[in-house]
């Protein structure tokens, strides 16, 4: 405090009211005993002070603000600590804005199956159209009817990682699950993704399938008519606003050849074609998801190539346009049911189907062709009860073979579910599920498939 200021205070008090009857000397005087008196406690309050610990109060005392370590990162930049390592399956989990996290995820899934008919044996965990044998017995690997099948190839983990920059959020995905295509249990690698605001690089869905239309099923393949393929792209989404999205990508090229009656004539010179791609594949969509449902409208562009590599200057060689439309959505039905659907047409767009068919196949004086192909699928959700919902559904694949391909050829594939799903608890599942299957040639033979598929899958 200020001797200043507490001269007035004191003096008064020791006048009082009589100040004004008293002489000018006498005043005099009780000024100069006052302010000996305020010198003398200001000497006591200095001596004190000196002598008091350096802290008295019992409250802690507030901690003064660490240096952040030289070259270490600002919050929002990259390299921001993480802050928890969560699960997919954990709803509590809220991390902070701006602090990164990693999400672990995946399920263990085991599938009991009883298969009436018979399958390619190394695709006997699931149901494929187009490797069901049509000649049996006689064809390599028919084997005889009825047969049981254990797998946990559905089996899978996953890594999800959320990155705050300056920026803005990395989101990346990295996962894989056990269905190797040789039958094995060997790593499949599902996506393998990052993106970064409007801008995404890496494997993932295609732009052009709609991966909301894929069924509440336990088979692993799914629906053969669907498009689903997972494509290493560059994507772009320069609109998301309101329920509504535009996205474009350029994707993976891949042209899938059936070399036809050129075989037929020649096997050597069949077994030298293989695909030309020279250009990525365009894709755009559009979707808007509502209340009521979704829907969504894909296009693709596309060259597919092919030469011989048996010959001195690859020839025969070529490319060929492909192209295509899929429309896909979903409608909410009764209570919590579900009704999707898909249907797809375009030539050259076999690539990017679920299941069966080729791009590219010779026609008429064996010179190539693009091979049309029609995917539909329907199907429908029901929820009996809080725990207990069932989906059944249909689906075909469609090809327009050329002129040019042999009897054998892929024309159709049909696949079917009905099933009944039980979840006790909030991350396992168990069901029961009828599948059918049927490959039809381009010759008209047919032959069919159908099994009973029980799973169990505990999702993390």
């Amino acid at each position: 405090m200020k001797q200043q200021a507490w001269i007035p205070a004191i003096a008064l008090a020791l006048c009082g009211g009589t100040a004004q009857a008293q002489s000018n000397e006498e005043l005099k005087a009780k000024l100069d005993e006052a302010l000996k008196t305020i010198q003398d406690l200001q000497g006591r309050v200095k001596a004190l002070e000196q002598a008091k610990p350096a802290t008295t109060s019992t409250a802690a005392p507030t901690a003064a603000p660490t240096a952040a370590p030289t070259g270490a990162p600002a919050p929002g930049q990259w390299g921001a600590p993480v802050v928890s390592v969560g699960t997919r399956a954990d709803d509590a989990a809220t991390p902070d804005a701006d602090k990164a996290r990693i999400e672990v995820y995946g399920q263990v899934m085991l599938d009991s199956i009883y298969d009436f008919k018979r399958m390619d044996p190394d695709w006997s965990a699931t149901l494929r159209p187009s490797k069901i044998p049509v000649v049996c017995p006689g064809s390599a690997g028919c084997g005889k009817d009825g047969n049981w099948i254990f797998s946990a190839r559905q089996s899978s983990l996953g890594l999800r990682s959320f990155i705050p920059t300056s920026w803005g959020l990395v989101k990346t995905d990295l996962s894989f699950d056990l269905f190797g295509s040789d039958g094995s249990t060997s790593i499949h690698w599902l996506s393998i993704w990052a993106e970064l605001g409007m801008f995404g690089a890496g494997q993932t869905y295609s732009n052009f399938m709609d991966i909301d239309v894929f069924p509440n099923t336990i088979d692993y393949w799914g629906p053969s008519g669907m498009v689903f393929v997972r494509n290493p792209q560059l994507r772009v989404t320069p609109w998301a606003k309101d329920g509504m999205g535009i996205a474009f990508t350029l994707e993976a090229p891949n042209s899938a050849l059936d070399t036809g009656k050129i075989s037929e004539v020649s096997p050597d010179f069949g077994a030298g074609f293989t695909g030309w791609n020279r250009l990525p594949d365009l894709t755009g969509s559009f979707r808007y998801d509502g209340d009521w449902g979704h829907f969504k409208a894909a296009g693709i562009l596309r060259e597919v190539g092919y030469q011989n590599t048996l010959t001195p200057d690859n020839n025969p060689s070529g490319h060929k346009t492909g192209y295509g439309l899929n429309l896909t959505g979903s409608l909410k039905a009764f209570g919590q049911d579900k009704l999707t659907a898909q249907f797809a047409w375009g030539k050259a767009i076999a690539s990017y189907m679920n299941d069966g068919g080729v791009d590219l196949a010779p026609g008429q004086g064996l010179r190539a062709e693009t091979v049309q192909s029609i995917g539909w699928l329907a199907y429908y959700n029901h929820v009996w009860a809080p725990n207990w919902s069932s989906a059944i559904g249909f689906s075909q694949h469609i090809q327009d073979n050329t002129d040019g391909q042999t009897a054998t050829a892929f024309k159709r594939g049909s696949y079917g579910n009905l099933n009944l799903l039980y979840t006790p608890w909030k991350n396992v599942l168990t069901g029961l599920e009828f599948v059918w299957g049927e490959l039809e040639q381009k010759d008209g033979q047919s032959a069919p498939d159908y099994r009973l598929q029980f799973s169990t899958k505990v999702t993390f």
